[in-house]
């Protein structure tokens, strides 16, 4: 149902930015993700982010691998450039894209299972890689998509369908990773607090224009 476009409705005295957009004009397809999700709440702090950005869409290039997190791109910025990849791999077609045009923003968004899963050494690398893009990993702790298994980023003793007498690995950070692989910027918030999840997101973002 990803498909299905958003109904725009032109409302009178919409504000514009500076490039004479709406906020409408960055948002994308219906989400089809359970309701309530707070995946959703991220979309809505990106669209605002670029919107007060101005990030004209055509420059944007949005890029993911699998799980509920990469359905996002879907949602937010129908006129944007975007790429859907396999498992965990979403970090190689990215780099090969922006070698390829050097004016174009990257924003890849993932999630614990795609990036610290089977795409851990991709995640490493594009760090490593100082590839010039926003990697946005959407952590829900389980692998939501498949329906409560444990992630590499279960805390130790989670009973989930696949753990019913609790997890026994230690969880994986993602921040603590990344600063180890030595990234420019990590930040991490949390979708409840939209104020902090959209000034992070537009600080983030502002770093690539």
């Amino acid at each position: 149902m990803t498909y299905l476009a958003r109904p725009k409705i032109e409302l009178p005295g919409q504000k514009t930015n500076a490039i004479g957009l709406t906020l409408r004009d960055y948002e994308g397809a219906l989400s089809t993700l359970c309701a309530g999700c707070g995946h959703d709440s991220i979309t809505a702090a990106l669209v605002q982010a670029l919107w007060e950005m101005s990030l004209r869409p055509e420059m944007l290039i949005k890029l993911s691998g699998i799980g509920c997190s990469s359905k996002t791109p879907a949602y937010f910025v129908h006129g944007a450039h975007g790429f859907n990849s396999v498992h965990g791999r979403m970090p190689s077609v990215a780099t090969g894209a922006l070698a390829a045009n050097r004016d174009l923003i990257g924003i890849g968004v993932s999630g614990d299972g795609d990036s610290l899963s089977i795409g851990f050494g991709q995640f490493g690398h594009v760090i490593r890689r100082n590839v010039n893009m926003l990697y946005l990993i959407e952590n829900n702790g389980v692998y939501g998509l498949t329906k409560g298994q444990y992630s590499p980023t279960s805390e130790f003793g989670k009973r989930t369908k696949s753990t019913p007498e609790g997890t026994v690995d230690q969880p994986i950070v993602p921040p603590a990773v990344a600063v180890a692989a030595e990234a420019t910027f990590v930040a991490r918030t949390i979708d409840t607090e939209t104020r902090h999840l959209r000034a992070t997101l537009l600080r983030s973002a502002s770093l690539l224009s």
